[in-house]
């Protein structure tokens, strides 16, 4: 694996190093000691798979408070997706500051998602399927979003918005003392 780092502490994109031959290719895509190596966080409890229909689909900004604040391991393995994150670490010298990549069958990236970061993506594609693995367990308690056009935010999406949930577009503004509180 390549570690890309971004302009944003412990966020990083990953790239799969090829080996190739005429069968095709084979790559790790995760390795809990090269992770380690990195200083994030190797520990994998749950994994995902989203699905979406139609381009234009938005799926966020959701993240889980302590005790149950998550890593994530994004990749898109079936079309294409724009993810963004945004650093809700209210320590960090990049806070509220975000991070988007195009992440596709093609390109074959995946982008590695630091506690408390609010994440979310738009479908590019019809037919896009994303997998997250994750470091905690799914709680509901935990639980917290931010509406995707929250001005605070700043994020630009590529698409005008064809498909999102009535949970994700009725979370609130964003508020600090909200975003951390467990």
């Amino acid at each position: 694996m390549i570690f890309h780092e971004t302009g944003v502490a412990g966020v990083y994109i990953i790239e799969l190093e090829l080996r190739s031959d005429e069968r095709g290719f084979f790559a790790r895509s995760y390795c809990a000691n090269e992770f380690a190596e990195h200083g994030l966080e190797p520990a994998v409890v749950q994994a995902n798979v989203s699905f979406n229909h139609k381009a234009g689909t938005l799926r966020g900004m959701h993240y889980q408070v302590p005790p149950a604040a998550e890593t994530k391991l994004v990749r898109c393995t079936s079309g294409a997706i724009h993810d963004v994150i945004v650093d809700l670490r209210p320590d960090s010298p990049t806070y509220l500051q975000h991070v988007a990549v195009d992440l596709t069958a093609e390109n074959r990236l995946a982008l590695f998602v630091p506690r408390m970061f609010a994440h979310g993506y738009q479908t590019l594609t019809d037919g896009a399927e994303v997998t997250y693995q994750v470091s905690e367990f799914y709680t509901p308690g935990m639980e917290r979003g931010i509406r995707y056009d929250d001005p605070a935010l700043g994020i630009t999406w590529p698409r005008d918005v064809a498909v999102i949930s009535e949970k994700d577009r009725s979370w609130p503004a964003f508020e600090p003392r909200r975003a951390v509180a467990s």
